[in-house]
């Protein structure tokens, strides 16, 4: 399953010095992949592949606090295509999981 979306980059919010920054998948597209019949793995998460710009990397999507998946954007990714908290983000995913 591969999915497109844009969304939002925000710093997690639990701790104000954190360098944790995610984008939220659409509820929609959450609640589809949620569908989507897994192993159950830590977390609730889902193993996906990335793509935003020309960074592409392996990671997990996890449920947030609304339902909504989140996508963890680490640090090189941010840099490489020059991504800032609140700024937007158009996401690529290959659903590994399911």
């Amino acid at each position: 399953m591969i999915v497109e979306f844009e969304g939002d980059v925000f710093r997690w919010a639990a701790r104000a010095d954190s360098d944790w920054f995610f984008t939220a998948l659409p509820a929609e597209l959450s609640a589809e992949i949620r569908e989507v019949p897994r192993p159950f793995r830590g977390f609730g998460s889902v193993r996906v592949r990335a793509r935003i710009g020309g960074s592409e990397w392996r990671t997990s999507i996890f449920p947030g606090g609304d339902g909504a998946y989140v996508l963890p954007l680490k640090r090189a990714v941010r840099e490489a295509e020059g991504l800032v908290d609140g700024g937007p983000v158009a996401v690529r995913l290959d659903i590994l999981d399911g």
